[in-house]
């Protein structure tokens, strides 16, 4: 029997079992009666979303979950169970010849004249290098993604030759340093929705890293791998690779980002006691990391002053427990810096979703309509997928005047760039 046809019979057995009437079940989980009626039927297929929510209403383990993404996943054509390949390219040999060779970077490259005038001169040009990075970090909070790749790989190329031609006092620090811009190509990549490229750029970085000394990135890599995962909905696969950067040999802040996106891919399968426990590991790491600072540019995030409580927020809301998820979102939305506008998009994108999934749709509908200009400054791939999913979960209410107050901005923030 398939999958969509199990759901629902196996939905209403734990509904009785536990003494739940349809109407109150509907009130529980926020969708109308008449829909859950057709679910249970085998009327309607449940979508993911529904089966979280279940799941978690009705203590269900993710039994509804995994039943729901099996109904999904075989009428899309996927006979993977949802898990594809992410594909990645061979390493490139850790050499700044082959690096310069691969093609990747390729760009302007300083002159003999000026490397020999700055070789007595290096920490200056490291740090001048390093300043660089930071402000482009700046720029990736505020402005279109697509706009910073042509000067990150510009710049990777350019602190890659610095350390091919200048003395060896810093050439690691340069290279790995070259290996940070290309990490951070990587992600305005992906935020461009380009999720091939951003994988080369991963590549290319751990490859840049490796030649500078630093095998630490390597274990970055699947960190971000995780997140190309996560964004498309393979909780398993998000979890092995999130595993996969947490050796105990580690630098702590690496170890801990990877322990963040573990619970984040548990949140998915609707596994609540891992996914606090990886909440849990996350902590203790990001504690050891502060009493252990890396002298280096942050790998990861810089602008949550608590990470895991945040990244505890987004968690509760695919676990199905919007009230819980709302108020966490809430405090911690309120601590990141006005500047930081990507930031402060998506978790606020994340809490609005989380007041509308707890009936507070006026609320909810607020919180977004501050954001949409933001979305529209600094266009954002993965923020899209939660703005996509907050227009979808509108849909059932339409009849709301706040929604429909709302909608044509939506509509708008989610047009592509050049229909706009």
């Amino acid at each position: 029997m398939s999958a969509s046809l199990v759901f629902g019979p196996e939905m209403r057995r734990l509904r009785q079992e536990r003494g739940i009437s349809l109407r109150e079940f509907a009130t529980l989980v926020g969708y109308h009666k008449a829909h859950l009626s057709k679910v249970e039927r085998g009327l309607r297929r449940a979508s993911v979303h529904l089966a979280r929510r279940a799941d978690s209403t009705l203590n269900a383990d993710g039994r509804l979950q995994s039943l729901a993404e099996k109904s999904s996943a075989r009428s899309s054509g996927d006979t993977t169970g949802g898990r594809r390949g992410v594909g990645r390219r061979e390493l490139l040999a850790a050499g700044t010849g082959t690096l310069l060779g691969s093609g990747t970077l390729t760009g302007l490259a300083p002159t003999p004249t000026a490397v020999e005038h700055l070789r007595d001169e290096e920490g200056g040009v490291v740090a001048a290098f390093r300043a660089q990075l930071d402000q482009m970090r700046q720029l990736g909070q505020r402005t279109d993604p697509a706009l910073l790749l042509p000067l990150l790989k510009t710049q990777t190329h350019t602190v890659t030759e610095f350390a091919a031609r200048g003395g060896a006092g810093a050439r690691s620090q340069l290279l790995v340093l070259a290996a940070r811009f290309a990490e951070y190509a990587g992600w305005m990549a992906q935020e461009s929705g380009d999720t091939e490229t951003a994988l080369t750029w991963t590549a290319d970085a751990v490859a840049l890293a490796q030649a500078g000394g630093d095998r630490a990135l390597s274990s970055y890599a699947l960190v971000r791998r995780a997140l190309v995962t996560f964004y498309a909905g393979e909780a398993q696969h998000t979890v092995d690779l999130a595993r996969g950067a947490q050796d105990s040999g580690l630098p702590p802040r690496i170890r801990a980002l990877a322990a963040q996106r573990e619970a984040q891919g548990h949140a998915l399968a609707g596994d609540e006691h891992a996914c606090r426990e990886s909440l849990d590991r996350a902590r203790l790491l990001f504690t050891s990391a502060f009493h252990e600072r890396d002298p280096g540019p942050v790998i990861g995030t810089s602008h949550l002053s608590d990470p895991v409580t945040m990244i505890t927020g987004w968690c509760l809301h695919d676990l199905g427990r919007p009230r819980e998820a709302a108020e966490v979102l809430d405090r911690e939305c309120l601590r990141v810096p006005r500047q930081a506008f990507r930031t402060r998009t998506r978790y606020g994108l994340r809490r609005a979703l989380a007041h509308v999934a707890n009936g507070e749709i006026e609320h909810g509908c607020d919180i977004a309509g501050e954001l949409l200009d933001i979305v529209a400054t600094a266009p954002s791939a993965t923020v899209r997928t939660d703005l996509s999913r907050l227009a979808r979960e509108l849909t059932r209410f339409r009849a709301n005047r706040a929604v429909r107050d709302l909608q044509p901005a939506l509509a708008l923030a989610l047009r592509p760039a050049a229909a706009r």
